[in-house]
């Protein structure tokens, strides 16, 4: 069964960044900057976006030494749809079963 949810503006300037830097992979630390989101809000969505399958998560290593490794995302096929109904307007967004 497919159920529907409203889209928030922080949820729809996330996936604005996502589409705005392609495939690239994104640091969360990066995202925020960009969109305003705070971490607060940012880091559920992205863990939420990936629990759906719209964003893959990794772990990259420390830039510096004695710094921890950062977690990096960036869209799936799926995240690459639902961005696109995003950015097209469309104010609920289809999503796969949980």
């Amino acid at each position: 069964m497919t159920r529907l949810f409203r889209s928030t503006r922080p949820m729809r300037a996330l996936l604005a960044a996502f589409v705005d830097g392609g495939m690239v992979w994104r640091h969360g630390y990066d995202l925020s900057k960009e969109t305003g989101v705070k971490s607060g809000t940012l880091y559920p969505l992205l863990m939420r976006f990936a629990d759906r399958g719209w964003v893959e998560a990794r772990w990259t290593e420390a830039a510096a030494p004695g710094r921890p490794p950062r977690h990096i995302y960036r869209l799936t096929p799926e995240g690459q749809r639902i961005a696109a109904e995003a950015a097209a307007g469309d104010p609920a967004l289809r999503l796969s079963p949980a």
